[in-house]
């Protein structure tokens, strides 16, 4: 992603430099991504926890029964258990798969040249962000959704911006486009579509969505109550039916709360865990504050509720936008396609937040602390700012929201009078 932001970068000439562009070197691409991946691989490597007195066996497990796992053909009896297995790319299950040329987000980079036209399956977070970056590294991308909007569960003037930009970078954005089944082609391959149209590609890239890495475990053997997404835990993170076991990471599904934010809120685990599990205190993962981020151009990130979510929630939700164009960040940047949208209770106290532009995933951050803090708004109205910081964009329309429309030539009356006096 970085690399592909950095390449549209160069080829942009709205603030007066000009470039003849950007030649990409696929292998170096390649290998910029792998030493990053090992770089921040170093910390978790096999020395760590050897070097702290942990017993590592490097070998798959399963469970044997409600206390017991075996790994190595050796049987382990545990008092507590984790289980951190993470998911893996879901892979539809369409005719016509086997000898084809199809990836998914693990195997992307692992071709030797860049797809000459890559057929995107998924208009979700994973999907919109390969498809851009793929876009603007100078392959031809289609980005087929089954669903009548990409990005269907976003703030609906958000995901309408972000589509845009995504076709200004080249991507071909098919809606209402169910999948149907694969055929060979002279170019790769052929994607079946409900209906009978065919879109011929060089590569096909699933994505849409993970599932948890559970058939190997063998949970029933433990007892350990599964759902489609997972581990059921409560938020605790404590097994639902083995008070044993535990569950972290991508693998857990937290009783109650919604599985767009249980992804976010895999960071907080370890904090939980440790309260938890080690020192059996209380311990509650609250999904209200964690914000959600996709890494796209312009970014888009949300924290708390939505519109639609306040209102199924019995809310009636007062909204404030604040466009980017009045940002003097955005503005000085010639990056000014971008809003926020702050999403209150009736009482203004803040209940979510949809963040486009710039920045939105570190903006969201701080709206984040907000809500789990219980902060009133007000507090955002008066926040200390550097100039040119690209929270203003939040703090106006906090203020804003303390500004009726009508007071405003008020003001701006009261404070010339005030200028003028002695």
């Amino acid at each position: 992603l970085a690399a592909a932001h950095r390449a549209a970068a160069l080829r942009g000439s709205a603030l007066g430099i000009r470039s003849e562009g950007a030649d990409i070197d696929w292998p170096a691409l390649r290998r910029h991504v792998r030493e990053s991946e090992a770089a921040a691989l170093a910390a978790e490597s096999a020395a760590r926890p050897r070097g702290e007195g942990i017993t590592l066996v490097q070998a798959s497990a399963h469970f044997t029964a409600p206390d017991r796992i075996e790994a190595a053909g050796r049987i382990h009896r545990f008092r507590r258990a984790v289980i951190a297995a993470g998911r893996a790319p879901v892979v539809p299950d369409l005719p016509g798969l086997v000898g084809l040329p199809w990836l998914t987000r693990e195997t992307l980079l692992a071709l030797d040249t860049p797809p000459r036209h890559l057929l995107v399956l998924g208009g979700g977070a994973t999907g919109v962000e390969m498809a851009q970056a793929h876009a603007r590294l100078g392959c031809r991308v289609t980005l087929v959704e089954a669903a009548p909007n990409i990005l269907a569960d976003e703030e609906p003037e958000l995901r309408l911006t972000l589509r845009e930009a995504l076709r200004q970078d080249g991507v071909e954005i098919l809606e209402n486009s169910r999948a149907m089944a694969l055929e060979p082609a002279p170019e790769g391959l052929a994607l079946v579509l409900e209906g009978g149209a065919r879109l011929t590609g060089s590569h096909l890239l699933f994505a849409v969505g993970h599932a948890p890495r559970l058939a190997p475990l063998d949970l029933p053997a433990a007892n350990v109550a599964v759902t489609p997404r997972g581990v059921a835990t409560g938020r605790d993170l404590r097994s639902t039916s083995n008070r044993r076991v535990w569950a972290a990471g991508d693998i857990a599904d937290p009783q109650g709360m919604d599985p767009r934010r249980a992804a976010a809120a895999s960071d907080r685990h370890a904090a939980v865990l440790a309260r938890s599990l080690l020192f059996r205190l209380p311990a509650r993962l609250d999904d209200a504050a964690l914000p959600r981020r996709i890494g796209t151009e312009p970014e888009l990130a949300q924290i708390g509720l939505t519109e639609a979510e306040a209102r199924a929630a019995g809310h009636t939700p007062r909204i404030q936008r604040q466009s980017l164009a009045a940002s003097p960040r955005a503005i000085a940047e010639g990056d000014t396609a971008g809003l926020a949208k702050l999403v209150l209770d009736g009482q203004g106290r803040l209940l979510g937040a949809g963040l486009l532009g710039r920045g939105a995933g570190e903006l969201a951050a701080l709206l984040g602390l907000m809500i789990g803090h219980k902060l009133p708004l007000s507090a955002l109205a008066e926040l200390p700012l550097a100039p040119s910081s690209r929270a203003e964009v939040l703090r106006q329309a906090a203020a804003a929201l303390y500004t009726p429309p009508w007071a405003a030539p008020i003001m701006r009356r009261l404070a010339g009078w005030a200028i003028r006096l002695p």
